[in-house]
């Protein structure tokens, strides 16, 4: 069952909450976990809803919600940008959550969780991105277009592309290309100080693994790692992909002890 987040400056935003395990021996100084989804994704997807069941067993509070103009939430989608999105994000963040949190973003989400690390470093224990795609907006969408399509964004200021993870085309706007030109961050270092892990598969049609090289390349530290599935593809979502993913988490709330200087 979904609550609802009302705003005063922006859309209502859906979501889904579960407290940790009040009083469980060892999960007192765990950090909470926080899924974000995808382009035009919602939280009932497999990877929302496993990872709750993962955050139970582990004793973590969790949540996971959907962006203004997404799933349950308030909204038109093609009034979206990467600011919006990211402004959920954090009043997500600072009005739902207590105390340091493990962002799990999957695709855009991989992106909004870098972005929200940026603005609320003290908040943010660490990064699992699954298939992260930052800057997708410059990289994925905008270089990709064909002449028409190009003619037909800059005449009607959207253009809608096919796409086999639903029944609807994807809408891109003009506004959300521009928007996101501002939130670049593949053409300078990324200076988040929290850990990161990249889940990947190397079959993603959409994301290209040399994605998540480059965001470790960017990575301003060397608390980063990438794990490459051979066939894995942009849903991971397969028994396997996710236990990867929740180890993944693992590496992040049980780091292993230093090494003896």
């Amino acid at each position: 069952m979904s609550e609802i987040l009302s705003r005063a400056d922006g859309p209502s935003i859906a979501y889904a909450r579960r407290p940790g395990a009040a009083g469980a021996a060892g999960t007192e100084s765990l950090p909470g976990i926080v899924f974000m989804g995808g382009f035009m994704s919602d939280m009932t997807g497999v990877k929302a809803t496993w990872l709750e069941a993962y955050a139970g067993q582990r004793g973590c509070p969790y949540l996971r919600f959907d962006y203004s103009g997404h799933g349950a939430s308030e909204g038109r989608f093609e009034d979206g940008t990467i600011s919006a999105w990211l402004k959920d994000t954090l009043d997500v963040l600072d009005r739902l959550t207590d105390g340091p949190q493990v962002l799990v973003g999957s695709s855009m989400g991989g992106w909004l969780a870098l972005l929200a690390a940026l603005a609320r470093p003290e908040r943010v224990a660490g990064i699992v991105g699954i298939a992260a795609a930052p800057d997708f907006t410059e990289e994925l969408v905008a270089s990709d277009l064909s002449p028409d399509q190009r003619e037909t964004l800059k005449r009607d200021g959207v253009v809608y592309i096919e796409t086999p993870y639903g029944d609807k085309p994807y809408a891109f706007t003009q506004a959300l290309i521009d928007d996101g030109h501002r939130h670049l961050l593949l053409s300078a270092p990324i200076a988040v100080t929290c850990p990161v892990r990249l889940v990947q598969g190397y079959d993603d049609n959409d994301v290209p693994w040399e994605m998540a090289m480059a965001i470790m390349a960017r990575i301003g530290h060397a608390d980063c790692a990438v794990t490459l599935i051979k066939d894995g593809d942009h849903r991971l979502s397969r028994p396997d992909d996710l236990a990867k993913i929740g180890a993944a988490i693992g590496d992040i709330l049980d780091p292993p002890p230093a090494l003896p200087k």
